[in-house]
């Protein structure tokens, strides 16, 4: 069993930064792929970012790429995801996922956290 729980979401107006957190807690994560995603209101989940924990290679959805880096801290058992420049259309509550695959499909990922609120003002 893996345990996720996100933290840092909040208001932020349009062009500003904020970064998320998961805490990883559980079986340590070495073996596995970790991924963002993110659901609006009314629309369906939708890939972020992915990363490898062990090898840090990394994938984004076209939208965020140049604006948004994902992160991990092996040492803290931590995952990040900086996002700067963000734009109304990024509104969504956000989601930190575990598996054994790196993808931005979220049917590869078994482990999910609650996620965390990310609201941004034009």
């Amino acid at each position: 069993q893996v345990q996720l729980v996100e933290s840092g979401g909040g208001l932020v107006q349009a062009g500003g930064s904020l970064r998320l957190s998961c805490a990883v807690s559980g079986r340590t994560p070495s073996g596995y792929a970790m991924g963002w995603f993110r659901q609006a209101p009314g629309k369906e989940r939708t890939s972020v970012a992915a990363i490898m924990w062990s090898a840090a290679s990394t994938l984004y959805r076209d939208s965020v790429k140049g604006r948004f880096t994902i992160s991990r801290d092996n040492t803290k058992n931590m995952l990040y995801l900086q996002m700067n420049s963000l734009e109304p259309e990024d509104t969504a509550v956000y989601y930190c996922a575990a598996g054994r695959r790196v993808s931005l499909r979220g049917t590869d990922y078994t482990y999910w956290g609650r996620g965390t609120q990310v609201t941004v003002s034009s």
